[in-house]
């Protein structure tokens, strides 16, 4: 079973990352690196390599999902990561670029450093069977904010906004979806056979609004960024947020950690997240982009 749960998670991350590339590209090629409006929005879903990559997207995800109930999680999280390898090889080839010195550091740091935190974290905690609903209606309140504080910058700054704002936004507002889904799940198998009764109508509101902005922030994210910047994102940020909400809040940590532990987690993360700003900021896409400009202001000027 454990040698499924790794191959499907390997075909998982090549979905992954061939589906972000392929969407990716259809973006920038219909908003030609402009902000991504509602009617360009609708043009995609007529788009057949926009399509095609979202059907990738959705069985990637399906795999994964499948791997992780199948394996534990010390082996499955970690694979995952490689969708960022293979997506920035795969989409270097079709925009023609030569992979620089600093991308390569950006994604090391990014794949080192969310393995060694899932890993770490793995050993640092312990499942909650059992999720109140005060600590679900918590989540869902901080969700909330979540939402309401990136919807609120995407109206205020909807054409000044980076890449990296949207996919950040992305990776929070997915990582307190997934969290949701799972406490929605345990709710469904719940021994005392009320199912769907026990499933609280807030955590499903929330999921949807939560989904919907996060899944319109990465296609903004493409249209501003590099397709690996927002797989880095989704496999950096979601399950830092994951973990941390379930630290925080549902009690998942173990009595007994060590400080070292939770030090050598805090530093793990922080190698992730440092490694997605750089990748952000010093991706041979960003910096073509950022020639560009300067050339076309100054031809202006």
């Amino acid at each position: 079973m454990v040698w499924l749960a790794v191959s499907l998670a390997v075909l998982g991350a090549f979905c992954l990352a061939i589906g972000a590339q392929r969407q990716g590209s259809a973006v920038k090629a219909d908003t030609g690196g402009l902000a991504l409006s509602s009617h360009g929005f609708l043009r995609l879903l007529r788009n057949p390599r926009w399509v095609f990559g979202l059907l990738l997207l959705c069985a990637g995800m399906a795999m994964n999902a499948v791997a992780l109930v199948s394996a534990p999680l010390t082996v499955v999280q970690p694979i995952g990561a490689i969708a960022l390898v293979i997506t920035t090889v795969v989409n270097a080839k079709d925009q023609g670029l030569s992979i620089n010195r600093a991308t390569v550091v950006a994604i090391s740091a990014c794949v080192t450093g969310s393995a060694m935190f899932v890993l770490l974290a793995v050993n640092a905690t312990v499942e909650n069977h059992h999720v109140s609903f005060d600590d679900e209606l918590t989540i869902v309140l901080l969700l909330t904010l979540a939402v309401g504080l990136f919807g609120t910058l995407a109206v205020v700054f909807k054409h000044r906004m980076s890449a990296f704002i949207y996919i950040l936004g992305a990776g929070v507002l997915f990582g307190f979806v997934a969290v949701l889904t799972r406490i929605i799940g345990k709710h469904l198998l719940d021994p005392n056979g009320l199912a769907l009764l026990n499933v609280q109508w807030y955590s499903v509101v929330a999921i949807a609004a939560a989904g919907g902005l996060g899944s319109w922030f990465v296609q903004s994210a493409y249209s501003g960024g590099p397709p690996d910047l927002v797989i880095a994102g989704l496999t950096v940020i979601d399950p830092i947020v994951g973990i941390a909400i379930g630290i925080a809040i549902l009690g998942e940590l173990q009595p007994d950690v060590h400080a070292v532990l939770a030090i050598a987690m805090g530093a793990a993360a922080s190698l992730a997240i440092v490694g997605v700003i750089a990748l952000s900021r010093h991706h041979p896409e960003v910096t073509k982009r950022k020639k560009d400009a300067r050339k076309a202001a100054g031809r202006v000027s």
